[in-house]
């Protein structure tokens, strides 16, 4: 990626610099650091259990608390990941939470798109809740989306009041031909959701699909981002940070500024091997920390 097209991206994230105390800086002063009783915001890390899809539960734990991620993201059964089915017959909401806590993980989330949500509800609430990943209804023409966006989330009602029972939160992802993938859905949604348990995972390898602004999208969801994967639309390992060439800096500048409250989750699709795996875990792990090294977390 140019890097001065980089640089002028970052300084449309960080913004005109209206806040109190440095309204008269130029945006070259973006770079300096600024003196604020405001808390810093802080990025934490998750990773996915289907990466680890060929391994039992309990050693995708394991590899993942190994590498330093703070929190999993257990998959149901797409690409036939056994992880939740099992978890959900053999360990229960006891067991689930022993193994996390031998694991030293917390549980951020189920990916429920295959089985949806009503099957792991009471699961993810008896753990100790969290957020609920699926996806959202088929495409329509750009004069439909508004009505079909009200009737979609219409729909919804019902798992967000199921979602409030159970200590949870539904984020519904973004995906190329579905209802909810260009920017302007990303806004109809927001624009239209009213329910502090419904909300947003936002996919940047299909809003790179669009050639669209991942930082843009990420503003546009604001505080009802509810996950966000660090995840590139390039081919094979490349799909994880720091392993493809996107910059990511900006992506996470752009969570900084909106005080994304959930997990930055590097994630791909595809299985290699488990410790082919771990390498480039690792590698996406202190690629993101030096992104976050290279931030204003104060703005």
């Amino acid at each position: 990626m140019n890097q001065n097209l980089n640089r002028r991206d970052f300084l449309k994230v960080v913004g005109t610099c209206t806040a109190a105390g440095i309204a008269a800086a130029s945006c070259a002063d973006l770079d300096k650091k600024v003196t604020t009783t405001e808390q810093k915001w802080q990025m934490r890390l998750s990773t996915s259990s289907i990466h680890y899809m060929q391994l039992p539960i309990e050693q995708a734990c394991e590899q993942i608390s190994n590498l330093g991620f703070e929190a999993i993201d257990i998959w149901s059964a797409y690409d036939n990941c056994p992880h939740l089915d099992d978890v959900a017959k053999r360990l229960g909401p006891d067991g689930l939470k022993k193994l996390l806590a031998e694991h030293r993980l917390k549980l951020f989330s189920f990916s429920v798109y295959k089985g949806g949500y009503e099957r792991y509800a009471e699961l993810l609430g008896k753990t100790g809740g969290g957020v609920a990943v699926r996806g959202s209804a088929p495409p329509c023409k750009p004069e439909e989306l508004t009505g079909r966006m009200q009737k979609f989330i219409e729909e919804l009602k019902p798992l967000a009041e199921l979602a409030e029972q159970n200590n949870s939160y539904l984020a519904i992802e973004n995906h190329g031909g579905a209802l909810l993938c260009t920017l302007d859905s990303l806004k109809a949604f927001v624009d239209m959701n009213t329910s502090p348990r419904l909300g947003i995972a936002l996919a940047p390898y299909h809003i790179q699909t669009l050639k669209a602004s991942v930082p843009e999208a990420i503003r546009i969801c604001g505080k009802q981002l509810f996950y966000f994967y660090a995840w590139q639309n390039y081919p094979d390992l490349q799909q994880f940070p720091g392993i493809g060439p996107t910059y990511m800096v900006l992506w996470i500048q752009a969570l900084a500024n909106i005080k994304y409250k959930g997990y930055v989750n590097p994630f791909m699709h595809g299985h290699p091997e488990a410790d082919v795996m771990s390498v480039n875990l690792a590698k996406s792990r202190d690629y993101l920390k030096d992104c976050f090294k290279k931030i204003d977390t104060k703005t």
